[in-house]
Formats: structure tokens, C-alpha cells, sequence
């Protein structure tokens, strides 16, 4: 064999060698930074229920009132069809998954909340249900009805309720270790935060309740809840949020913005307050790009108009509720909340309709890339992991089945997740 041809160059060892060394201090930064997206399944939304309704039986009545409502509005595919607008091949399979959701897992995400949900009480009251928020996600854990992730909102650090909510954090996570410990799926969510440093004191918090209780070293992870212009945008000029997520030392599990309080915030009215008003959007914008790349979760807020009162009513808040579920999942925000029983229905209505709409073109297009025939589409590797992570969602939530993804693309669970880039840590 010959010689391997090596072309001329003019540069010095030494010049990669210096650049090498320059770098590797932030190739580090980045690394830590930027991990890239959690590995584990995310949540479609969150239920809150305010601390004084909350029970271990919560979420199976919830699931029991969506699926009466169900009956009494939709009783069969058709019928949900023609009120969403759903394509006749999707109906029939996206029908009936909603309907084994709703009785087998209706909430996925459940939220007790000492905030705006609940209000300002007496101590002992709020003390009481602190304890009885603990009680209620260790007897539904004992009795096979919490759902996957479960915890609380405690109240913000602003000056006013700061003590009142470090009280009640508190006294639910000491209930929980003394009923036999933290559960696997706890989120807690920190309200109203307005500056990197709040952040910063609910990392003393759990560090605190950490070393108290011989827990692990970041154990106690958090959401920070986006409700004020000033978590956007800071008196600098520069985007608080990103500083927040920094501030959060690891410990940030998501970002959830909240509709109403944003809003109001920014001067805009009652009646024009919404998931998709501009200043919605440009503050989801801003997030995005924030806790793109970080392993922090997005979720979207809520809409106020409930699916109640006469069919025609319902059908017109479905309506609203589905519009809204699907143009957050088009703009990337895989999560939102939901406030009443019957926003299940549309939620996982909007979120199975999604997954099973999209599922043969993203599977052809990741089989023809694999493949390196290209189908039409000159994907790159980033697209590549994005079908690949579009895929995955699908299955977390119950869109799609492993055999028919397998079927598709010629990959297991276990390769796609390979090929997604997704990371293991918090």
C-alpha cells in the first residue's frame, strides 16, 4: 500500500494546541449549561386543585366527571368530530383513547395549591392543610390513585406571604419524610417569581430541608412560575429569566407561565387576556429561548372559560379549550394546565389528535433519513433527533403504540431514545 496523502498546511501545531486550551474552559460551561433535553417522560399538563378541595380520590373523580360529560356531550366519536373538527380517520382511535385515559390515568400532573387557588387563611387552617396536602398524596400513592407526578404551589417569597409560604413548604415535605419519605414524582412550584435572587433563596430552602433530613444533595427540584413582566424582562435591559434558570443551580425542573397574573401585569384586560394575546406569546418566546438546551421543561398556562352549563356551552368552550391545546403543541410547549374536570376531554382530545396527525410523516421522513434516501426532505441530524423526540412524546403520552412506531421506523424504544440526544439528569 502506498503512502496516505497528507495535504500541505501553513498553521503550527501549536496554534491548534493554544485554541484547544482557550476553549476548554467554556466547551465545559456549555456542557453544563446546555445538557440538552431530560430523558424522562413529561407531563401534558397540570390540574390544580385548590388545598382544601384536594383528596386522595381527586384525580379518579375527575377522570369519572370528564368521562359523564363526555357522555352527555360527545357520546360517541362522530359526535366529538363534528363539535372539534376532527378528521373522520382520526375520530374513531382518538375517541377511544381519550375515553381509556380518562379511566385508567386522568391526571397525570396533579398540583395542591396554597396560592391563588386557595387563598389567604389563618395560620392553623393553612397549617392543617399543609398536612392534609402530605396526608393525601401518601394515601393516593398506598391506594393506586396519584398520579405520576403530584406536589404542591406553595405561596411566592414576595415580603407579604413570604414566611407563610416557607411555612407551609415546610410542613408538607416534613409530613411526607415522616409518613416514609419523599415520593418519586414530587414537583413543587414557586409562584410569582419577579427575580433571580427569590430563586436563589428557594435553593437555600431546599438545601435547608435537605441537610435536615440526611436527604441527597439536590433532591428537591422546583418550578418557576412566570407571572410578572419582570421575570421577562429586568430593569437591565437583560432577560431575568435566563438568570433565573442559572440562579436555580440545577434545581429548576420547568417554567410555567401564568396567563391572568402575566397579563394584568402588562395592562391587559380582563376580556383580552389569553394563552395567544402578543404579550402571551413574546413572554413564551422569551422562555423558550431561555431554557432551550438546559433540560428545563415548558409549560404553557390556562384559559378561564370552563366546559359548563348546556351542550351548546360546552361545545363552545371545547372548542376554545382544543384551539389553544393545539397551537401551544405547534409552538413547542407540550405541556399546559388544566382547571376543570372537563378541560381532560379536550386536553388529550387535542394531544392524541396531534401525535396520531403527525405520526406517519415523522416516521417516514426519520426511516428515509436513517436510510439515507432522503424521501423529498433533505433532513439534518438536529431535525433528525427532533422527529425522533416527536416520536417519543407520542409514546409517553399514549398517542401512539411501540409496536406501530417500531412498525414505521425499524426502531425500538430503546433506539430511538439513543438517537435523541435526550440526557439523563434532573
Amino acid at each position: 500500500m502506498g503512502q496516505q496523502y497528507r495535504p500541505a498546511t501553513s498553521l503550527a501545531r501549536s496554534v491548534r494546541e493554544d485554541i484547544e486550551a482557550r476553549l476548554a474552559p467554556v466547551d465545559a460551561e456549555l456542557a453544563r449549561r446546555y445538557p440538552g433535553d431530560a430523558a424522562s417522560r413529561q407531563p401534558v399538563h397540570t390540574v390544580y386543585v385548590p388545598a382544601d378541595r384536594a383528596d386522595a380520590d381527586t384525580a379518579r373523580a375527575w377522570g369519572e366527571q370528564a368521562l359523564a360529560l363526555l357522555d352527555r356531550c360527545a357520546p360517541d366519536a362522530a359526535a366529538l368530530a363534528a363539535v372539534l373538527g376532527l378528521p373522520t380517520e382520526l375520530a374513531g382511535p382518538v375517541y377511544a383513547r381519550v375515553r381509556a385515559k380518562l379511566a385508567r390515568e386522568p391526571v397525570e400532573d396533579l398540583r395542591i395549591d396554597f396560592e391563588d387557588g386557595y387563598g389567604r387563611r389563618p395560620d392553623d387552617e393553612e397549617d392543617a392543610a399543609a398536612v392534609r396536602a402530605a396526608r393525601t398524596v401518601t394515601e393516593a400513592r398506598a391506594q393506586g390513585t396519584r398520579p405520576p407526578w403530584t406536589g404542591i404551589r406553595m405561596k411566592c417569597l414576595e415580603k407579604p406571604v413570604r414566611d407563610r409560604g416557607i411555612r407551609t413548604l415546610d410542613i408538607f415535605l416534613t409530613a411526607l419524610m415522616d409518613a416514609g419519605g419523599l415520593p418519586d414524582g414530587l414537583l413543587l412550584t414557586l409562584p410569582k417569581v419577579s427575580s433571580p435572587e427569590q430563586v436563589a433563596a428557594m435553593v437555600q430552602l431546599c438545601a435547608a430541608f435537605e441537610r435536615a433530613r440526611g436527604l441527597e444533595a439536590g433532591r428537591l427540584g422546583f418550578e418557576i412560575q412566570i407571572e410578572t413582566a419582570q421575570a421577562i424582562v429586568g430593569a437591565d435591559g437583560r432577560a431575568t429569566v435566563a438568570r433565573m434558570i442559572e440562579a436555580a443551580d440545577g434545581r429548576a425542573t420547568g417554567l410555567h407561565y401564568g396567563t391572568f397574573d402575566y397579563s394584568a401585569c402588562c395592562g391587559v384586560s380582563a376580556a383580552h387576556q389569553s394563552l395567544e394575546h402578543p404579550v402571551a406569546d413574546h413572554a413564551k418566546a422569551v422562555m423558550q429561548a431561555a431554557a432551550a438546551g438546559t433540560g428545563v421543561r415548558l409549560s404553557d398556562g390556562s384559559t378561564n372559560v370552563l366546559p359548563t352549563g348546556s351542550a351548546a356551552r360546552v361545545h363552545d368552550a371545547w372548542r376554545l379549550h382544543h384551539r389553544l391545546v393545539r397551537r401551544s403543541l405547534a409552538r413547542a410547549y407540550y405541556q399546559g394546565w388544566d382547571m376543570h374536570p372537563g378541560h381532560l376531554v379536550t386536553r388529550y382530545t387535542a394531544v392524541y389528535a396531534f401525535y396520531r396527525e403527525g405520526f406517519a410523516q415523522a416516521a417516514g421522513r426519520l426511516a428515509a433519513y436513517r436510510g439515507g434516501t432522503g424521501d423529498g426532505v433533505l433532513d439534518e441530524p438536529a431535525t433528525a433527533r427532533a422527529l425522533v423526540g416527536f416520536l417519543l412524546r407520542g409514546l409517553d403520552c399514549g398517542a401512539l403504540d411501540s409496536s406501530e412506531v417500531s412498525a414505521a421506523t425499524g426502531l425500538v424504544r430503546e433506539e430511538l431514545e439513543e438517537l435523541s440526544g435526550r440526557h439523563t439528569g434532573r
